[in-house]
């Protein structure tokens, strides 16, 4: 059973994600929260698989919320994606650096909602890898701000973990890693978890934004 807190001050947005996740065996909504702060007391209470939070909200955002629930290692399982109401919003971007596993926009499909919080329950890919890299290279398409920690362990990554870490920045899933990379899933998944580790990063999704800050992958790139 997948676990759900849902996070947003607006009651409407709130009931109507949780009708639709109550229609589904395999989901559970666990609790509700209208602020950040709320919501990190009930991530600790509940320890849900996924936190639908919402980017802006009163007394603590999504971003500081993300920020602090990444930062506990308490909550190691809990896997954060941001709710927006616009898709290419560079608050988002901040929310990535601070942890969450990706975003969804408010008015998604009912089908892609779905299976974009079974997908940040797996821990497995990006949500909405296509929409993921507009948003990045929107941000990311200008000069690089003063030196970060963003390259940091690229030296310490096999050629074959720096080959998946790439295509990870492209979008693209462990399935199809593994294709492009001619080897099995399980394998790109133990690439993929190695540079992970490697660089120091929460999930997938800081590995893309540390792959474009870096200069590993670009922009333009195909």
């Amino acid at each position: 059973m997948i676990r759900v807190l849902l996070v947003d001050d607006q009651p409407l947005i709130r009931s109507g994600f949780r009708a639709l996740l109550d229609l589904e065996d395999d989901i559970e909504v666990v609790a509700e929260a209208a602020d950040g702060r709320e919501a990190l007391a009930l991530v600790r209470a509940y320890l849900p698989d996924v936190a639908l939070v919402d980017v802006r909200m009163p007394v603590l955002d999504g971003i500081e919320t993300t920020r602090r629930i990444a930062a506990d290692p308490a909550l190691a399982g809990v896997h954060v994606v941001i709710l927006t109401n616009y898709g290419l919003d560079e608050y988002v971007l901040d929310a990535l650096r601070a942890g969450a596993a990706g975003f969804l926009v408010k008015d998604v499909l009912p089908e892609d909602f779905l299976h974009a919080v079974r997908v940040a329950a797996r821990g497995d890919a990006l949500l909405a890898p296509s929409i993921t890299r507009r948003l990045i290279h929107h941000c990311l398409a200008r000069p690089p701000v003063a030196a970060s920690s963003g390259g940091r362990g690229l030296d310490e990554l096999t050629g074959r973990e720096r080959e998946a870490v790439v295509l990870v920045a492209r979008g693209l899933s462990n399935d199809e890693i593994a294709a492009r990379m001619v080897i099995s899933p399980l394998t790109a998944k133990t690439h993929v978890n190695r540079a992970m580790s490697k660089l120091g990063v929460r999930d997938r999704a800081q590995l893309v934004v540390l792959a474009y800050e870096s200069g590993l992958v670009t922009p333009n790139d195909g």
